[in-house]
């Protein structure tokens, strides 16, 4: 009968090194993505959707002074109703 002496060979290292990088790595990523899920850019704020985006454009536009306020509101009025549609 063979008995087995503790010696893995150069095949039973490299598994071990290659596993315990897997390994570590599978869970440092598990931490990095539910800490971005977590964070603040993990969720949209404000308005979701398209809609959001849009809105966030045009106060952007309104905030720079490219256009003024009775053309944000009357844009900003255009854009909310087809949202609830």
């Amino acid at each position: 009968m063979m008995y087995w002496d503790g010696n893995m060979g150069a095949w039973g290292y490299i598994l071990m090194v290659v596993s315990f990088i897997l390994f570590w790595g599978a869970i440092i990523a598990a931490i990095v993505v539910f800490a971005r899920s977590m964070g603040p850019g993990g969720r949209r704020r404000g308005n979701s959707g398209a809609g959001g985006a849009a809105e966030d454009l045009l106060a952007e536009r309104f905030a720079r002074g490219e256009i003024d306020e009775t053309e944000y509101t009357a844009r900003l009025a255009a854009l909310r109703p087809a949202h609830r549609a």
